[in-house]
């Protein structure tokens, strides 16, 4: 029986399991997908949480400025903000409690790109990919190289573990679970699904939890959002598009990655091509969502190059959506653990937000940031109706919590 995040705190207070797959509503201020229609430019897009500072980029382009520079505008504001915890700044960390950013951009004009995988103690990776695109001939430097170039460029070295996010990592750890283990590319992974546990035991797993959290002081207000990072790992990025009125166009994507993974995971949001990809002849794409299968498919190279071939970016975007499920045959006992978001813009200003499922919630859709003179969020166009599910299946690894 598929488990939604809220359906599993309903169960406990309830004393029942929620019921599966559900379908969202469009609430809390995104707009229903509206047609097509003929696009404005400049215009910017971005994910559903870059909405509170995509004015600011839209700003720069009809102030003639660069695009990579307005796309930066946008994901600056969350790797600077202490409070979202899926970039930057208070990113959840890996699973031996240290924070690790991924980013890559791409510049249209110049036909350039930079990226950064693994970077420790600096808070603006994107803007660090930028520096590797202008002041290397390289494209990419990771881990210690990259916090290196980073002091060498005037970036200042910081510890990016909030207070918050190491009490929710401090949760984690001593629930002792992990991302040790079966994948769902392996053949094994039903094995480890099957250990997911039975309704009878989830009460007493939270009350554990519960009793954990309290005992390593985090405020009972948080408690909840808390045990669902533990139970739910997210894998918050942000991603943002610009075009201009001159039809130059730039891309930028930034992360903390999975939160709990393994030191020195990189997901696609560093990967030219996966994460994002600009072609300034036909247009720009970024993802969020489950980073290795959207490397397996190149997804954003996938999409320019259907567009590029004739697609509109819904048909380009469906069809990189429709590659991940022909991964894994069209077996949705797996596709519901599965969840992606594209954010494609063509070079004439059309877009499309894109996703697997619904949301992860069924009353947060996923929705696509976007100004072309309003901002606004709109809900995504899914491939499939409903909320996903999380891998690992929740568990309790250690049997002394049960």
């Amino acid at each position: 029986m598929a488990l939604t995040r809220r359906d599993f705190v309903s169960s406990i207070a309830m004393g029942t399991v929620g019921a599966g797959l559900a379908d969202a509503a469009v609430t809390g201020g995104v707009e229903a997908r509206q047609p097509m229609r003929a696009a404005k430019l400049p215009i910017i897009i971005s994910a559903g949480n870059g909405i509170p500072y995509i004015g600011a980029g839209y700003q720069h382009l009809l102030e003639g400025g660069d695009t990579l520079d307005a796309a930066l505008r946008v994901v600056q504001g969350p790797e600077d903000d202490p409070n979202d915890d899926s970039v930057g700044l208070g990113g959840l960390p890996n699973e031996e409690g240290v924070v690790e950013l991924d980013a890559c951009c791409m510049h249209g004009p110049t036909r350039r790109a930079g990226a950064v995988g693994g970077v420790r103690n600096i808070k603006n990776v994107a803007r660090l990919a930028r520096e590797v695109m202008q002041h290397t001939g390289h494209v990419m430097l990771v881990g210690e190289g990259a916090e290196r170039f980073a002091v060498a460029r005037g970036f200042v070295r910081e510890n990016l573990l909030t207070d918050a996010s190491r009490k929710v990592w401090l949760l984690w750890k001593e629930t002792h679970a992990d991302w040790w283990g079966a994948g769902l590319a392996d053949p094994a992974w039903k094995e480890r699904e099957q250990q997911r546990l039975h309704t009878d035991r989830r009460l007493q797993y939270y009350q554990q939890l519960q009793q954990v959290a309290e005992d390593l002081g985090i405020e009972p207000e948080l408690r909840q959002a808390a045990i669902h990072h533990v139970l739910f790992p997210p894998t918050g990025t942000i991603h943002c598009s610009a075009l201009n009125a001159k039809g130059e166009m730039s891309g930028v994507t930034t992360t903390s990655g999975l939160a709990w993974k393994l030191p020195g995971r990189c997901g696609d949001s560093p990967i030219i091509g996966a994460g994002c990809y600009t072609d300034q002849d036909v247009g720009s794409a970024g993802a969020t969502g489950s980073g290795e299968e959207n490397i397996k498919v190149a997804g954003a190279h996938t999409i320019i190059e259907n567009m590029r071939h004739g697609m509109s970016p819904l048909e380009a975007g469906m069809d990189a959506l429709k590659r991940i499920v022909r991964n894994y045959n069209g077996d949705m006992n797996r596709i519901k653990y599965l969840d992606m978001t594209y954010y494609i813009l063509r070079k004439d200003g059309a877009y499309a937000g894109v996703s697997m499922w619904t949301g992860y919630e069924p009353d947060q859709p996923h929705a696509i940031a976007v100004h072309d003179g309003r901002p606004r969020r709109e809900k995504t166009v899914s491939l499939y109706e409903g909320v996903s599910q999380e891998w690992p299946p929740m568990v309790a690894p250690s049997s002394a919590l049960l």
